[in-house]
């Protein structure tokens, strides 16, 4: 990955800028070591920077908004459905523990650069732990992480559990997946 120069003049950019950070290389780390946690307005990525935390999409956006502004080439980002476990995401605990799924399939952002994906959801995080149990990817962009993730990641659950003719409820199954997210952010 090129360790291209933060050159806009845009706001965001030089609040960047001004804190110290100044390489796309260094923004990527310096991200990937903010705190995982839902910021107070999801619609605002610009909120990741000013209040230091995010999640796979808020993260993941900020850093595709922030390489559109900046003109960084080869940058996509990409959300995939993924079998999510204790194995491939120790961080959720307990929370599938007595339930009759070994798995919850959960909505998750990653970048694509210049074709190596990186997940830089927090410090632990490597896409190398989630590329074998991906079901399913697509290209997005920025703004999609508000509605259209949300919208695609309910849509998918509800085909689930009908493919799987799994026993728990679209609610039941959401209230796992929220316990799960619930358990990631302590």
């Amino acid at each position: 990955m090129k360790n291209l120069p933060l050159t806009s003049k845009d706001e965001l950019t030089n609040q960047i800028k001004n804190s110290g950070v100044k390489t796309w290389r260094d923004l990527i780390d310096t991200v990937k070591r903010i705190k995982y946690g839902r910021t107070s307005k999801r619609s605002d990525l610009n909120l990741v920077w000013t209040e230091q935390k995010g999640t796979c999409s808020s993260k993941h956006a900020f850093l595709k908004k922030v390489a559109d502004l900046n003109h960084i080439p080869n940058v996509k980002l990409m959300l995939c459905m993924f079998k999510m476990n204790t194995t491939n995401t120790p961080s959720i605990g307990d929370a599938l523990d007595g339930q009759p799924i070994t798995y919850n399939p959960e909505a998750h952002c990653y970048l694509s650069i210049e074709d190596e994906n990186i997940d830089i959801t927090s410090s632990e995080s490597s896409f190398a732990k989630i590329k074998d149990d991906i079901i399913e990817q697509i290209e997005i962009e920025p703004e999609q992480v508000f509605q259209f993730k949300v919208a695609y990641h309910k849509d998918f659950l509800k085909n689930w559990i009908l493919k799987e003719k799994c026993h728990l409820s679209f609610d039941q199954v959401w209230s796992i997946r929220e316990k799960c997210i619930e358990n990631m952010s302590k």
